[in-house]
């Protein structure tokens, strides 16, 4: 009676350190039904990176020759190498039913709605400022001076939130991931998303 036998395209954005990567691997681990879209870069792979898994590495070439046959849904070029959203696997994916996830910087994800506004813009939260300083230092992997920029694009980033569907705060890592589930659910029960038959 009530059909609907397309994904979501579901976007999760948020600062540098609000954990985005840890929610994204949760909610994956728990939901069978959710692929994780690959990014593709120019640049090269670090140690333990694993082509197709990690990111796709493509040559600068191959990346161009992508540009111009329109194959990506969203691309920027950022620190001398290429960085973009491969349209095939998404469309086909959220065509088989299945919800495809892009864990996305802001600028990336504007490019994204303004393609796909039916889309699940997602911002997830850090509790406060002070934990988000904690959590980039808790990283070892950042000078203070580092640190302190990231701290000062997170605020300018946080402003963005305005443009996304559902703010999700990252206090309890369980407690996001089932918020976030919980949007699913409900976007997967708009009326706008499902054909009726009454036949």
């Amino acid at each position: 009676m009530i059909t609907n036998d397309k994904g979501l395209l579901l976007v999760i954005s948020g600062p540098s350190g609000t954990g985005k990567g840890t929610v994204c691997k949760r909610l994956l681990e728990k939901n069978e039904n959710i692929f994780l879209s690959v990014s593709a870069t120019t640049r090269k792979p670090r140690e333990g990176e694993i082509d197709g898994v990690s990111y796709h590495f493509y040559d600068e070439d191959k990346f161009k020759n992508l540009i111009a046959k329109n194959q990506f849904i969203e691309w920027a070029a950022f620190c001398d190498n290429y960085y973009g959203t491969p349209k095939a696997p998404v469309e086909e994916n959220i065509n088989k039913g299945k919800d495809v996830l892009l864990e996305i910087e802001i600028e990336g994800a504007m490019k994204v709605r303004s393609k796909y506004p039916e889309g699940v813009y997602i911002f997830l939260f850090p509790p406060n400022i002070e934990t988000l300083a904690d959590r980039l230092r808790g990283r070892g992997t950042e000078t203070e001076d580092v640190i302190a920029k990231r701290l000062e694009r997170a605020k300018q980033e946080l402003e963005m939130c305005t443009k996304y569907n559902y703010y999700v705060v990252n206090d309890d890592l369980e407690k996001a991931v089932q918020e976030i589930e919980a949007i699913i659910v409900a976007e997967k029960a708009r009326k706008e998303r499902n054909k009726v038959n009454f036949n």
